[in-house]
């Protein structure tokens, strides 16, 4: 059985920082199964509201212009604020700037992109 990370936790929890001389990194997984994808969202475009079975996902924003669906909560992310969004939680990112919007998605757990459970979806597909 898959386990996020030793504690069984929000995989945010056991980010690793560290500083070096020239500067320093974040490790967002150490020796972990995990999928790691970055996407991008024209502007004007959304993404299905969806969830899934099998997996949990932590985002990363890597630009402005992105707006993000997670429950009831909405709202324009920064650059590099980190997003866990557990396995069964609806969630949704939307294009909302003059250019198109990047992030990183990690995802944790079994990977099948036949785990989506689609709610809503603009381009009618299940």
């Amino acid at each position: 059985m898959f386990r996020m990370n030793r504690s069984n936790q929000n995989p945010i929890s056991s980010i690793y920082q560290e500083s070096r001389p020239w500067g320093g990194f974040r490790r967002y997984t150490h020796n972990q199964i995990s999928t790691v994808k970055i996407i991008t969202v024209n502007p004007g475009e959304i993404l299905s509201l969806q969830y899934h079975h099998h997996r949990d996902e932590l985002w990363v924003a890597l630009d402005r212009g992105l707006k993000v669906t997670l429950g009831e909560r909405n709202w324009e992310p920064e650059p590099y604020e980190e997003i866990f969004i557990p396995r069964g939680t609806n969630h949704r990112m939307a294009g909302v700037g003059e250019k198109s919007g990047r992030w990183l998605e990690i995802s944790f757990g079994e990977f099948n992109e036949e785990d989506i459970v689609r709610l809503e979806d603009r381009y009618n597909r299940e």
